[in-house]
This record gives C-alpha cells, sequence and structure tokens, in this order.
C-alpha cells in the first residue's frame, strides 16, 4: 500500500491579512515532513475561482517548490485542468517536462476537466463537450512529451502545427498519467483510456472493492485502449486523516474540516454564486446536521471510527480495508476547512510511526504480483493503441523565416 498526501489549500471565511501566505507555506512545511517520514506523493488539484473551497489555481508552482525541497517523495498534479481553454496543451507538456526535471523524475500527472459553472464558464468551455476535451487534449500532451518533433494535430479542442516541444521528460516515455474518478462511471473511463483512477469520493472498503473490481476488470479486456505510450494501472483512493492516540481529541481536530469539504463539493455545484461574496462556511455551520459532541458520543457506542479519524487501531483498521478491497494507494485529505497545522504535522507523524511500517513493508511483494499479473493484458493494450505516425526527415515542414528573403539575400 502507498500513502498520498492531498491539497486543496482550503481557506475558510472569515479572512484574516497574511491567512493565504500561511496557508501555503503550511502546506510546504507538511509536505517537507510528509517526504522525511516516508509517504509516497504529495498530490495537489488545479481549481480557479472557488473561494473558499479551494485557492489552488498554479498547482505548478506549487508542485515547483515541493519538489525543490524534497528528495523522495512523488509530486502528483491531481489534477492539473488540460482542456487548452484553461491551459495550452503545447504549455502543459512544457511545464509537465520541467517539472519532471526539476523533480529529478518524481512527477504523476493526473488529468481533470473541472465540473462548476464558475469554472467551465469562466473559461467558456461548454460543459456536455468537457469529457471529450480533456481526454483529447491530454492524449496530444502525452504525445508532445515524447515525440521529436511533435507532428502537429486537427481536432476539434485545439489544433497546433509541427513543432517540437521541449524539455523532454525525465521518466520514459513521460509521468504516470492519472484521471480524476467521482463515480463508477469515470472509474470505466479510467481504465477504457489506461490511466491510473484517482477516486476523490469517500467509500466504504465494500464499495471500493466494487470500483476496483470495475476498474481492473477493464484494465484486462479489450476495452482498454491507452492514450498515453504506457498505461499506468493503479488505483488510489482519498480518505479522511485525522490521527491522535485518543479518538475523541481526533473527532474534534478533524470532524469539522471533512464535513466542510463534502458540503462545498455539493454547494458549489448545486448552488447560485456571488463571486467574491461567497459564504461557504457560514452556510456550512448552519447547515450542520450533528455537532462535535453529538459524533464524539455516537463513536464511544462503536468498536472504533470508520472514516479515517481515529486512533492509530482505527486507522489501521480502515487501511486493511481499503488494501483488501484492492486499492493501491490511499491518499489523506488532511488540509480540510480549518483543520490546524500542528494538528495535521502530529497526525502524520503518528501515522508514519505507529501504522505505515507494517504496510509499506508489504509493498514490494504485492506490487512484484500485480506487475507479473498485469503484463500480458498491459502488453496486449499497447497493442490497441491508436498511434501518432511520426514524421519522417523529408516530412517535417519548413517554418519560414519572419524576415522576407529580398531581406536575406541582401543581408548576404
Amino acid at each position: 500500500m502507498r500513502f498520498g498526501i492531498f491539497y486543496e489549500h482550503q481557506l475558510p471565511k472569515p479572512w484574516n491579512p497574511g491567512d493565504e501566505a500561511k496557508l501555503f507555506h503550511d502546506a510546504l512545511e507538511q509536505v517537507v515532513l510528509a517526504d522525511r517520514l516516508g509517504y509516497d506523493y504529495a498530490w495537489e488539484v488545479e481549481h480557479h475561482f472557488l473561494e473558499e473551497y479551494s485557492h489552488s489555481s498554479a498547482p505548478e508552482v506549487f508542485l515547483a517548490a515541493c519538489a525543490a525541497l524534497t528528495k523522495t517523495i512523488r509530486v502528483g498534479h491531481g489534477i492539473r485542468q488540460v482542456i487548452p481553454n484553461y491551459n495550452h496543451p503545447a504549455r502543459t507538456a512544457e511545464g509537465l517536462a520541467t517539472l519532471d526535471i526539476i523533480s529529478r523524475g518524481r512527477l504523476d500527472f493526473g488529468i481533470g476537466e473541472g465540473a462548476t459553472r464558475l469554472e467551465l464558464g469562466g473559461f467558456g468551455i461548454p460543459a456536455r463537450e468537457k469529457r471529450a476535451l480533456a481526454i483529447e487534449a491530454a492524449e496530444q500532451i502525452a504525445n508532445m512529451m515524447v515525440m521529436d518533433p511533435y507532428p502537429g494535430y486537427e481536432g476539434k479542442g485545439f489544433s497546433f502545427p509541427c513543432r517540437n516541444i521541449v524539455p523532454k521528460p525525465m521518466q520514459s516515455p513521460h509521468p504516470p498519467m492519472w484521471m480524476a474518478c467521482t463515480n463508477r462511471d469515470t472509474i470505466k473511463v479510467a481504465a477504457s483510456i489506461g490511466v491510473g483512477a484517482l477516486a476523490f469520493s469517500f467509500l466504504d472498503p465494500e464499495e471500493a472493492k466494487t470500483w476496483s473490481e470495475i476498474y481492473y476488470g477493464i484494465i484486462k479486456s479489450d476495452q482498454c485502449v491507452p492514450i498515453g505510450h504506457a498505461v499506468n494501472a493503479n488505483l488510489a483512493m482519498v480518505s479522511n486523516f485525522s490521527v491522535h492516540p485518543d479518538r475523541e481529541t481526533a473527532i474534534r481536530r478533524g470532524q469539522e474540516g471533512f464535513e466542510f469539504f463534502s458540503y462545498a463539493v455539493n454547494a458549489l455545484v448545486a448552488h447560485d454564486v456571488y463571486p467574491g461574496r461567497s459564504s461557504l462556511f457560514a452556510d456550512f455551520q448552519k447547515s450542520r446536521a450533528a455537532s462535535d459532541d453529538e459524533i464524539v458520543a455516537a463513536s464511544k457506542a462503536a468498536a472504533r471510527n470508520a472514516n479515517g479519524i481515529g486512533t492509530p487501531d482505527d486507522i489501521r483498521e480502515h487501511i486493511k480495508g481499503f488494501r483488501d478491497a484492492g486499492v493501491d494507494q490511499v491518499i489523506f485529505l488532511q488540509q480540510a476547512g480549518r483543520n490546524k497545522h500542528d494538528h495535521i504535522c502530529e497526525s502524520l507523524e503518528l501515522f508514519a510511526a505507529e501504522v505505515m511500517p507494517a504496510f509499506k513493508a508489504e509493498v514490494a511483494e504485492r506490487e512484484a504480483k500485480k506487475a507479473r499479473e498485469l503484463e500480458p493484458f498491459l502488453v496486449a493494450a499497447m497493442a490497441r493503441k491508436k498511434w501518432m505516425k511520426p514524421l519522417a526527415d523529408h516530412e517535417i515542414p519548413v517554418v519560414p523565416s519572419s524576415r522576407p528573403k529580398a531581406q536575406i539575400n541582401q543581408a548576404s
């Protein structure tokens, strides 16, 4: 089992001077700590205009800082908005390759499309076309990172001439590709295009097992036709995360933040929004169904807390459920709502000391067995890939000089 941490950069109101700066620098400290403790991934989302919910509008900057400050933890776009209106594919390919070099080959590339009218409308993206536009762009981004030169493309979402995209990434053929998934249908899409599934839904182990069976069933079938130059067969799931030797303390430190995260996701899709006048956290507090005291009382009646918030023993059983369901990585959403920096660091340290070692000890054997089992299916999938035809030297078009030929002749 691999373990990651995940950032939306949430900042509930009211805002005080310096709050945003503290939020980002605290997050950097947390990533450095996670690197030292042996966590495997630091994931950062990309959202735009979603005040309070996500101030992570430039993940490439944050991830570059993470890469420069760490040694072994992988840095992941979880996700990069790849539709051309958000980020032109050539610019995304350039940025990914540069970040892969800066991180010395520690980059993972998750693709996404956005879900809210705030984002899609802000960039003039038709909601009904976003999935097709994202997959089209992601396939060409992979081609741009690999091909020398990139032959050019005429498509629905964008067109681009023949150019050689530089630099090229350190990882061969390119950083592992993933896709954001929120339901069974998107799990099917991720598997069908041969990319890892970043499951941003909070599931119990039983439902996680169903998602795993769906995902790997398609990976092993003739429905898998990769868009990248390699298949990344992996399933990662997001989990709540607040760990303390005392369960009541873990709940009081973390429960409200994670409830706010879930509330905000739904509210941003379902409710009207006035830009610059967000009241997400205030609305959440008014709507909250149960207080911390009531949640604590309910947890005392249970054998354990089963949602990623609790004691090391609680979390150990929580992770076992995901492991047995066939999940490859658990990504902890430790920064949510008003969760405090010190509490986040304490949770990261306690989990690394008391829970992580046993699961990390299983990684090599588990992943080697999985690789052996999947190898023939991945070979078959790559044989189905629709490859972009490279250009022979005589086919590479000439890009004419910007100076008129008469001026060139005179200068010579």
